[in-house]
């Protein structure tokens, strides 16, 4: 029996060795010294300190940072992180819906959203040309005008004989918003630091209804290249001594990000080890079967993650944690992100890229 005991709390050992810590407040305490005593918790909490020390490993590493953004999120007030996490180079290339980048453009331009409810008459808000995001509102008389701006610019300052990656076509987009912009958006800041944007389901968004809307009127063809989007992102994920990837909701723009390894083994003939660093914040749950809510240790059977990779999930709208890591980042990461070797791009026709 007393051998028994004694093996028992030998085994026992290798689970019972990390005490958690209650939780202390402390009125001094920053975001980041806040975020590491949630560490010692439990549940959601530990999660999102440990996607905050990962994104830290990140940045101490030679690491290319992918980020995806999906959902209503410049709606939902979480632009300004994203330019943030732009310029002082957190990440190294967004890949985003077509519909968080044209708000952007809508932001950029001076106008706004509004803080509503989601109990609106949404009937009486149609016949006022009011446009509601669950419990925020737009103008969709101003979203009309930049449909028609976007489909200008695509016809009137872009070659027709050509296609375009949605890459360098943000990237010309971005310039030609800055010179207009009244506030500094992500796409003038990508444009500013030559930070890729990639948007995979462009057409899915107001991008898409400005340059259809626009092509109906100038009878001619404007395309997009697509599969040059999966080249390039390849090439990037080639090109680079370690990859990490950070998602924000699910979407195309995780699964796009997520093949750029297995492509790169593919089309570009390399040994594709997976993604070194993933984390995620996502509302959405595996079980149902959907890319937006599986699990990195799912994506390792398909060789999108390293086997042996650094990974979190917080399962947790986004407007919560975000702001919560972000800010801990800027207190803590901005050394790291300053001094960092990072890729260098050169955001010609052709993509160029160098590690420094």
């Amino acid at each position: 029996m007393k051998h028994t005991q004694t093996n028992h709390r030998h085994l026992a050992k290798k689970y019972l060795s990390h005490p958690t810590f209650p939780f202390e407040v402390n009125p001094k305490d920053s975001v980041a010294a806040t975020l590491r005593k949630m560490g010692k918790t439990s549940f959601q909490g530990r999660n999102l300190a440990t996607v905050f020390e990962i994104w830290l490993d990140m940045l101490k590493d030679d690491t290319t940072i992918f980020l995806g953004l999906s959902g209503a999120m410049t709606a939902g007030g979480m632009k300004a992180i994203v330019r943030y996490l732009i310029q002082n180079r957190f990440i190294d290339c967004l890949v985003s819906t077509g519909a968080n980048l044209f708000h952007d453009i809508y932001e950029s331009f001076g106008s706004h959203h509004y803080q509503g409810s989601p109990e609106a008459d949404d009937v009486e808000l149609k016949e006022l040309w009011i446009d509601r995001v669950y419990d925020t509102y737009c103008n969709e008389l101003t979203f009309r005008e930049i449909d028609s701006w976007v489909g200008n610019f695509a016809y009137n300052k872009l070659d027709l004989t050509r296609s375009y990656t949605t890459r360098e076509f943000f990237y010309l987009l971005g310039q030609e918003v800055s010179k207009r912009s009244k506030v500094e958006g992500m796409l003038t800041a990508a444009y500013k630091a030559k930070v890729p944007v990639y948007s995979p389901a462009v057409g899915d968004s107001s991008i898409g209804i400005g340059i259809a809307t626009y092509q109906k009127e100038a009878f001619r063809r404007f395309q997009f290249d697509v599969i040059g989007d999966v080249q390039e992102t390849a090439y990037i994920a080639a090109r680079s001594p370690n990859t990490g990837v950070i998602y924000l909701g699910g979407g195309t723009p995780k699964n796009f990000i997520q093949q750029a390894e297995v492509t790169a083994s593919i089309h570009m003939g390399m040994e594709a080890p997976g993604h070194k660093y993933a984390v995620q914040i996502t509302a959405d749950a595996p079980h149902w079967g959907g890319l937006s809510g599986c699990t990195f240790e799912e994506a390792q059977s398909w060789g999108k993650i390293h086997k042996k990779a650094r990974m979190a999930t917080v399962y947790a709208d986004v407007t919560l944690g975000l702001p919560i890591i972000a800010q801990a980042l800027a207190q803590e990461g901005l050394k790291y992100a300053r001094r960092r070797k990072k890729p260098v791009f050169e955001m010609n026709q052709k993509l160029g890229m160098r590690f420094r």
